[in-house]
């Protein structure tokens, strides 16, 4: 079932949903299940897959000499998906980006989940290759979640690459999401100019919108405020990851470019240890969430990154 379908079928009950992380390579999914498990009593319509980009590594091959090669660590998107679908009976959503996919892999990216019977795609254009300091398009691919949306509108109505003409009779229309950010994507000059880019990415097809994370509700709302004033009506659903250990006081700005609250920050600084600062972390996002709840949205989307317990607590006072 596609997501607009789910949150029509709400009636106005905000979902809960979540974001899982492939392993890397060599590492079973029993692990992936163990996070998954504890989550299932809060009945998730969807679970979403990320997936990543190409990445060098270097191999010392002696001598002092260093081989680079390209890899990915964290393959089995799809696979993951499937597998999960197959054991839970939820709906998944396949993270699908530009960087490091061209045309052609995506579009047979696109026909595996018809097969597999995935009807929703997030689509992302993607960060810059490890190393390097701006998103590069990949020769042959995409250069923006806009031109993927396309492809996969296109695709959905029977048009693939290389044939202008509808060659099939079956159509998969995909639901398609895509990202929105609450505090600006970090590469537009403005909150106004990424908003024209978010309303670009509707207008050429996609169905939802789901925010990067952020610790201020205020600064959520004003976004949805300022997206509807811009013409664009399809849902926005909240990214919530609760903090966790001390160190998120730096990595969550360095790496997803956003703002702490002084009021969080002050909290976790004067905590004792980790423990401490996830109780922090889950005592603030069930005050978040709550605050999300009264304001009507659609799905609160839950970033585990690996991890459920805290998840779990939140969404127990929640759900």
């Amino acid at each position: 079932m596609k997501i607009i379908d789910h949150i029509k079928n709400a009636n106005g009950k905000t979902l809960f949903s979540l974001e899982v992380v492939p392993p890397q390579k060599g590492i079973g999914i029993e692990d992936l299940y163990k996070n998954i498990d504890p989550l299932m009593e809060f009945k998730p319509p969807f679970i979403d897959v990320t997936t990543s980009r190409e990445e060098y590594i270097y191999i010392d091959k002696g001598n002092g000499l260093m081989e680079r090669r390209i890899t990915r660590m964290r393959p089995g998107t799809l696979g993951i998906c499937a597998a999960i679908q197959h054991k839970y009976n939820v709906d998944t959503v396949p993270h699908l980006l530009c960087g490091g996919f061209t045309k052609e892999e995506t579009e047979y990216l696109l026909v595996d989940c018809m097969y597999l019977g995935i009807d929703n795609i997030m689509a992302l254009r993607g960060d810059a290759m490890k190393g390097h300091q701006y998103f590069e398009p990949t020769l042959g691919g995409h250069a923006s979640a806009m031109d993927l949306v396309n492809q996969i509108n296109n695709l959905g109505r029977g048009k693939y690459l290389h044939n202008d003409e509808q060659i099939c009779d079956e159509h998969n229309k995909f639901c398609i999401g895509v990202a929105g950010y609450p505090e600006k994507h970090m590469e537009a000059p403005s909150m106004n100019y990424d908003l024209k880019w978010l309303k670009q990415k509707v207008d050429a097809g996609a169905d939802y919108i789901v925010t990067q994370m952020f610790f201020d509700n205020k600064k959520y709302i004003e976004f949805v405020t300022k997206a509807r004033e811009m013409g664009i009506t399809v849902p926005i659903i909240p990214g919530i990851k609760p903090i966790a250990t001390k160190k998120h006081l730096k990595l969550l700005p360095q790496v997803f470019k956003i703002d702490l609250p002084e009021d969080l920050i002050n909290a976790v600084e004067s905590a004792k240890n980790n423990e401490a600062v996830k109780q922090i972390g889950i005592e603030w996002a069930i005050n978040q969430c709550r605050e999300l709840l009264d304001f009507q949205v659609p799905v609160l989307h839950f970033y585990s990154m690996g991890k459920s317990d805290n998840i779990k607590k939140v969404a127990g006072e929640l759900f």
